[in-house]
C-alpha cells in the first residue's frame, strides 16, 4: 500500500471529532429547566422539614414527652434517613438520580402529615422512621443529581441548590409562625404535604423530561469545578487513587457529620430553647428559627461567589468558627434578641459547610460517594437528638447546645486535612 494511502487510512484522533469533545451548547443556560426544577426540589424539601420543625413543641405536648423521650423519637427520624441513604445511592447508580429524586420527595410529602396523628412517643417514633426515609432518600438523590448538573454547567453552583433548601426552610418557618395560632398541627402539616406533592409533580415532569444536556453525544462529561480556588478538583487528570479517594470522602463525610449535628440541633431544639429557656412566645420562637433559616439562605446565595474568591477550605474554616461563636452566644443569651442574633451567626457560619463537603465527595466518586458522605453526615443528626436530649435533662438545654460549638470547630478544621491531602 502506498505511504499516502496509509496516512489517509489512519483513524482520526478521538478528540478531533466534534462528537467526542465535551462541549457546552450555546443554548444551555446556567438557569435552564433542569436546574430550576432541581432547585424547586431542594426548596420543597426545606419547606417540608421546616413545617415539621416549627410544630415540634406542639407534637411534644401532644405525646407528653420529656426532653430525653423526644430525643429518642427524633432519633428515629435520623435513623430512617441513615438506613435509607446507602440504598438510595445504589438506586441512583442503577436508575439515575432524577427519577429517585422524584420518588423520594413524593414519599416525604406523604409522610409529613403523620406526626400530627401520633399520640405516644412510640407511635411518633414509628412515623418519623418513614419521614426520615423520605428525607434521607431525597437528600442523597438530589445531591447526586446536583453534582451531575454542576459538572455539566462547569460552574461551582452547588451552594445555590442548598440556598433553595434554606429558602424553602425560611418560607416554611415563616408561614408556620404566622399560622401557629390559626391552624392546628394536623391541618398545617396536611397542607404542607399537599403542597409538596404538587411541587413534586410539576418539577418532576420538568426534571425527567430535561435531557442531561451540556455534553455532546458520546462525550464524557467534565467533572465539577468545585474547589478550583483550592487546586485541581477531584475527578480531573489528577484524580486520586481509589483508596486515597475513599479517605478523602471519609474526611469530608466527617465534616458533614459535624455540620449536620449543628443543623439538626438548631432544627430540633432552637424553638424549644427560645420558648423554655428564653421565654419567647410560640410565634417569636418560630420567627427565631426563620431568622436562622434566612441567614443560612443568604450565606448559601453568596456561597458560589465566596468559594471562588476565598477558596473552599478557607470559606469552610471561617464558617465553622463563626458558627461556634454564634452557638455559644445563643446558648448563653439572657434575652430573646441576643439569642436570635446568635442563631443568625450559626446560620451564616454553617451555610456552606455541608454543600461543599458533599459536592467535593460527589466529584471524587459520584452517587455512591455522595451516599457515603451523606450517611456519615446525617449520622450527626442520628447522634445529636439523643446527646442533646439526655444532656438537657441532666444539665439543662443551654449547656447541651454548647456541644454544637465543639462540632462546628471540628467542621472548620477537618477541611484543612482534606486540603493538605
Amino acid at each position: 500500500m502506498p505511504l499516502r494511502n496509509k496516512i489517509r487510512s489512519r483513524p482520526r484522533p478521538a478528540d478531533s471529532s466534534p462528537q467526542s469533545r465535551s462541549t457546552t451548547p450555546a443554548t444551555d443556560s446556567p438557569w435552564g429547566p433542569a436546574r430550576i426544577a432541581l432547585t424547586a426540589f431542594f426548596a420543597v424539601d426545606g419547606f417540608l422539614f421546616a413545617a415539621w420543625v416549627v410544630r415540634i413543641p406542639d407534637v411534644r405536648s401532644q405525646v407528653s414527652a420529656t426532653h430525653s423521650a423526644l430525643g429518642l423519637a427524633l432519633l428515629c427520624l435520623s435513623a430512617g434517613a441513615v438506613l435509607t441513604m446507602p440504598v438510595v445511592g445504589r438506586l441512583c447508580v442503577r436508575y439515575g438520580s432524577r427519577p429517585v429524586t422524584v420518588g423520594s420527595l413524593a414519599l416525604l410529602s406523604l409522610a409529613v402529615p403523620l406526626p400530627a396523628h401520633a399520640h405516644s412517643v412510640l407511635s411518633l417514633g414509628c412515623v418519623l422512621l418513614l419521614f426520615g426515609a423520605g428525607y434521607g432518600g431525597a437528600n442523597v438523590a438530589m445531591n447526586s443529581a446536583a453534582v451531575d448538573l454542576v459538572a455539566q454547567l462547569r460552574r461551582p453552583v452547588m451552594p445555590s441548590f442548598h440556598a433553595g433548601y434554606s429558602l424553602g426552610g425560611l418560607l416554611g418557618a415563616g408561614l408556620g409562625g404566622l399560622l401557629a395560632d390559626r391552624l392546628t398541627t394536623a391541618w398545617a402539616l396536611a397542607l404542607g404535604g399537599l403542597l409538596g406533592l404538587a411541587v413534586t409533580a410539576g418539577a418532576g415532569v420538568v426534571l425527567l423530561r430535561s435531557p442531561a444536556a451540556g455534553v455532546a453525544p458520546g462525550a464524557t462529561p467534565a467533572r465539577p469545578v468545585e474547589g478550583a480556588a483550592d487546586g485541581p478538583p477531584e475527578g480531573t487528570a489528577g484524580r486520586p487513587a481509589r483508596g486515597h479517594a475513599r479517605l478523602l470522602v471519609l474526611l469530608l463525610g466527617l465534616t458533614a457529620l459535624c455540620t449536620a449535628y449543628g443543623e439538626g440541633a438548631v432544627a430540633d431544639w432552637a424553638t424549644l430553647h427560645l420558648t423554655d429557656d428564653v421565654h419567647a412566645g410560640a410565634g417569636t420562637a418560630a420567627a427565631g428559627y426563620a431568622a436562622y433559616a434566612f441567614a443560612m439562605t443568604s450565606g448559601r446565595v453568596g456561597g458560589t461567589w465566596l468559594s471562588i474568591r476565598l477558596g473552599q477550605t478557607r470559606l469552610m474554616l471561617c464558617g465553622g468558627l463563626a458558627a461556634a461563636v454564634g452557638m455559644l452566644v445563643a446558648a448563653a443569651a439572657p434575652a430573646v434578641p441576643v439569642a436570635i442574633g446568635g442563631f443568625v451567626l450559626v446560620g451564616l457560619g454553617l451555610a456552606n459547610l455541608f454543600p461543599l463537603a458533599i459536592a467535593r465527595a460527589g466529584a471524587t466518586g459520584g452517587p455512591q460517594d455522595v451516599a457515603l458522605a451523606s450517611t456519615l453526615g446525617y449520622g450527626g443528626m442520628l447522634v445529636g437528638p439523643v446527646v442533646i436530649g439526655f444532656l438537657a435533662d441532666a444539665a439543662g438545654l443551654p449547656l447541651a447546645l454548647t456541644t454544637v460549638a465543639l462540632t462546628a470547630t471540628a467542621a472548620a478544621l477537618l477541611p484543612l486535612a482534606v486540603g493538605r491531602r
